[in-house]
């Protein structure tokens, strides 16, 4: 049997026994049964499943329903954008483009919809930015993320929140190993309180305004990343 058929068996089995993250699966004897295939092909099924974020094996003990994340996906991403960006390619702008056109989508239908707890917890997140700012910016990337992450919450959308927190993670992971400039923490703080004006107004128009500043912001800081020797170290500055 190909490996790709029994990879997908095993899904399957997980998707219909409606096995949740961390629920125990067949012992490999059992699924050797199941499948009616080998044991090396049973762990080497696995193993790729491993890799997806599928399964968890845990040596000595067994295998699990895996986390299921995007763990793999932002790999990929991240993995892709910088070696595109060594070859000359704009994959770190193609990939602040696809963040741009998904957020800038969605921002209209926040817009006087959120909750006063959402709001309130943004009007906090900004005034923890304030505080960075002035500070010289130390702290400033993750309470940038965590506003994004309650924004966008309330769309009640849990695969929404993890795509985006995937396009996050993997863009600003990017940045940061290609050296890129660094943000102004008084013109990032002040583009997110423009954001959460414009959505606590109610202004879906004003808001996508907000968003688009935000973004031309960092692209126009892109322009200032330029690939650097591959055999330099990905923290070091040029």
């Amino acid at each position: 049997m190909a490996a790709r058929d029994l990879q997908e068996r095993i899904k399957k089995l997980i998707i219909e026994g409606r096995l949740v993250s961390g629920a125990p699966l067949p012992t490999e004897p059992e699924l050797m049964a199941y499948l009616g295939a080998s044991r090396n092909s049973v762990r080497e099924a696995l193993k790729a499943l491993q890799a997806m974020g599928i399964v968890e094996i845990r040596h000595g003990y067994g295998t699990y329903v895996g986390a299921m994340s995007l763990a793999p996906m932002i790999e990929g991403l991240a993995f892709r954008t910088v070696a595109g960006h060594y070859r000359g390619e704009d994959t770190l702008l193609q990939l602040l483009e696809l963040r741009e056109a998904v957020e800038t989508g969605l921002i209209s239908r926040l817009a006087g919809r959120l909750p006063e707890r959402d709001l309130a917890e943004l009007d906090a997140l900004v005034a923890r930015m304030d505080q960075q700012a002035a500070a010289g910016g130390d702290g400033l990337a993750e309470t940038d993320r965590a506003f994004h992450a309650t924004l966008y919450r309330g769309l009640d959308n849990v695969l929404l929140g993890e795509v985006l927190e995937a396009f996050w993670d993997a863009f600003h992971r990017v940045h940061t190993d290609l050296g890129g400039a660094p943000q102004d923490p008084k013109v990032t703080c002040r583009q997110h309180r423009d954001i959460l004006d414009a959505v606590r107004s109610g202004g879906a128009i004003r808001a996508e305004e907000a968003i688009r500043e935000h973004f031309g912001n960092i692209r126009a800081r892109l322009s200032t990343t330029d690939p650097q020797d591959p055999h330099r170290r990905h923290n070091e500055r040029v």
